[in-house]
C-alpha cells in the first residue's frame, strides 16, 4: 500500500494528548494517513519577515508525519488575504460584486504555490499518492509536474464549483482551469458542482469530454466526480447524546425555561446567509405573534477572517441586525436572539443541536454544509428536531427530508419555520430516519475511501479506515461549511 502524502493550507497538528483540534474531516485524513503512513503539509499559520523563513517544522504522531511551513508577511497578504479569500472564494460563491481581483495578489497565489511545490519535491517518495485540498492550493499539482513529478495527484474542492458565466468572468480562469487537468482525480462535492466544472472545459476549448467522469487533456486523463463529504456519524450521535448529561446542556435547558429552541450554527462569512436568516426569523415572529415568548434563535457565529475588511463590516452588522430584533420584539424577561460571537467545543455544540427543536442552515451558497449534517446526526430519534436547509447548500442534494427553502425569499423562509415547528412527532421521525440513512452510507470515512480508491487505481483494494476512539472528535468545531 502506497504511503499518503495530504497537503492543504492549514495543518490540524494533534495537541499534547493526541487529540486534533478539528472535527470529522480531519478525523478520517488521520485515520487515512495512520493506516498507510503518510505526511501531512500545510501553512504553519505563523508569518515573518522574508529572510526569516526556515526549514519544515517536523513532528511526528504515531504513523503520521506534519510538516508545517511558515510564510512571510506579504504571502499572506497576497495568497492567503487577496487571491484566495478575496478573489476565488467569492467567485465560487456566485458574488462576483465581492471579487477584487489584482495582479500582485494573483502573482503573490501562484508564487506561493510554487513555493508549496519546492518545500514538498524532496518529501516525495517514488509510489507516494497525493491527495491535495481546497481552492488555496489549485496550481500545485502543475507545480510539481513541472519538476516531474509522476506520482498520482488527486485534489478536492470542498467549495461549490460555479457556472461557466461566474467562472469566466475572473481575469485568471484560463490558468486555474488548466492547472486542475495536472491532477489524476478531481473531487467536487455535488455532481452540479462537477457539471460546471465540465462546462467551463469545454466552454474554453480545454481537453476533450470522454464520458461523464473521464477526461483527457493532451496526452492525459483524468477523472472528475463528486464525492460529498460526510461526517463521522454515529460517533458524532454519541458525542450529543452524552452531552446531554452535562452540566452545560441543564443550564442550558433551565435558562430557556420551557421555550423551545431554534439554532444556527454558522462562520462569519457573507456566504452563509445570516442577515436574510435574521430578517426570516423576525418576520417569523411578526407573522405569529402567539410563538413571541415561546422560541429563542440562539445564533452561533464564530469570527473568520477579521483582517479582511468586508468580514469586519458584516460582523457589525450581523451584531447591529440581532440587537435591532431583540430591542423590537425582545421583552424584560425573553430575548427573542441570542448571539454568541465565539466557537464552541465540539461536545457543547452537539448538546445545543440535540436541544434545538428547529436548525436553521439557510446559506446562500455552500459546497456541502455540514452543520446540517451534524445537526441530523445529534438528535434524538424519540424526538427529532426538523432541519430547514437552503436548497443552495450542497447537503440538500442528499438530505431531501428536510424541509428546503430559497434563503433569498424572506418571508417563504418564515412560512417555512412556522411550517416546521408545526410537524407531528411521527413526520419527524420519518424525516429524521430517511437522512439519517442518509449520512450513515455516506460518512466521512466511506468519503475518504471512495477517493483514495479512486486515486489508487491499480492498487489491491485497501481495507476501510478504522474509526476512531471518542477522544478524537473533542476539538472545537470546525464551523466552514466544507
Amino acid at each position: 500500500m502506497s504511503r499518503l502524502i495530504v497537503v492543504s493550507n492549514r495543518v490540524p497538528v494533534p495537541d499534547k494528548r493526541g487529540t486534533a483540534p478539528a472535527g470529522g474531516l480531519a478525523v478520517a485524513l488521520q485515520s487515512a494517513l495512520e493506516a498507510r503512513g503518510g505526511l501531512w503539509l500545510g501553512w504553519s499559520g505563523q508569518s515573518s519577515a522574508e529572510e526569516a523563513i526556515g526549514p519544515l517544522k517536523m513532528l511526528k504522531d504515531g504513523n503520521i508525519d506534519y510538516a508545517l511551513t511558515d510564510l512571510t508577511e506579504r504571502d499572506v497578504e497576497e495568497y492567503y488575504q487577496g487571491f484566495a479569500n478575496r478573489v476565488l472564494w467569492p467567485i465560487c460563491h456566485y458574488r462576483l460584486d465581492l471579487a477584487e481581483y489584482g495582479r500582485r495578489e494573483m502573482t503573490g497565489y501562484f508564487r506561493v504555490n510554487r513555493f508549496f511545490a519546492s518545500r514538498l519535491l524532496p518529501l516525495i517518495e517514488e509510489d507516494d499518492l497525493i491527495w491535495i485540498h481546497d481552492y488555496h492550493l489549485i496550481p500545485l499539482a502543475s507545480e510539481l509536474r513541472r519538476h516531474g513529478v509522476r506520482n498520482r495527484i488527486g485534489f478536492f474542492l470542498h467549495i461549490p464549483w460555479p457556472s461557466p458565466d461566474v467562472f469566466l468572468a475572473m481575469p485568471v480562469h484560463d490558468e486555474i482551469l488548466t492547472s486542475l487537468t495536472a491532477y489524476d482525480v478531481l473531487g467536487f462535492q455535488t455532481a452540479h458542482d462537477r457539471e460546471n466544472f465540465a462546462d467551463c472545459l469545454a466552454r474554453q476549448g480545454l481537453g476533450e469530454r470522454q464520458d461523464e467522469e473521464h477526461f483527457s487533456m493532451g496526452d492525459r486523463t483524468f477523472i472528475a466526480r463528486h464525492y460529498p463529504i460526510g461526517i463521522e456519524t454515529d460517533e458524532f450521535a454519541t458525542l450529543a447524546q452524552r452531552a446531554a448529561e452535562t452540566t452545560l446542556h441543564k443550564r442550558m435547558l433551565q435558562s430557556l425555561d420551557g421555550k423551545r429552541l431554534i439554532i444556527g450554527v454558522d462562520r462569519l462569512d457573507y456566504s452563509k446567509g445570516i442577515t436574510q436568516r435574521i430578517d426570516a426569523f423576525e418576520t417569523f415572529l411578526t407573522r405569529h405573534p402567539d410563538s413571541q415568548r415561546q422560541v429563542t434563535l440562539l445564533q452561533i457565529t464564530p469570527k473568520s477572517r477579521s483582517e479582511v475588511p468586508e468580514y469586519e463590516a458584516m460582523q457589525r452588522a450581523v451584531a447591529e441586525q440581532a440587537g435591532r430584533v431583540n430591542g423590537a420584539l425582545g421583552t424584560v424577561d425573553w430575548v427573542p436572539i441570542r448571539y454568541v460571537n465565539r466557537s464552541l467545543r465540539r461536545p457543547a455544540l452537539a448538546g445545543l443541536y440535540r436541544m434545538a427543536k428547529l436548525a436553521l442552515v439557510t446559506p446562500l451558497r455552500d459546497g456541502m454544509n455540514l452543520v446540517a449534517k451534524e445537526f441530523v446526526a445529534a438528535q434524538s430519534e424519540e424526538d427529532p428536531g426538523v432541519l430547514l436547509l437552503s436548497r443552495f447548500a450542497g447537503a440538500a442534494q442528499e438530505l431531501k427530508d428536510a424541509i428546503l427553502v430559497n434563503p433569498y425569499d424572506v418571508e417563504g423562509t418564515a412560512d417555512a419555520m412556522a411550517r416546521a415547528l408545526a410537524l407531528p412527532v411521527e413526520e419527524r421521525r420519518d424525516r429524521w430516519r430517511s437522512m439519517m440513512k442518509a449520512l450513515r452510507a455516506n460518512d466521512v470515512f466511506t468519503w475518504c475511501d471512495r477517493f483514495l480508491r479512486d486515486l489508487s487505481t491499480g492498487e489491491p483494494k485497501a481495507g476501510a479506515l478504522a474509526r476512531p476512539r471518542m477522544a478524537a472528535v473533542g476539538g472545537r468545531t470546525p464551523i466552514s461549511g466544507a
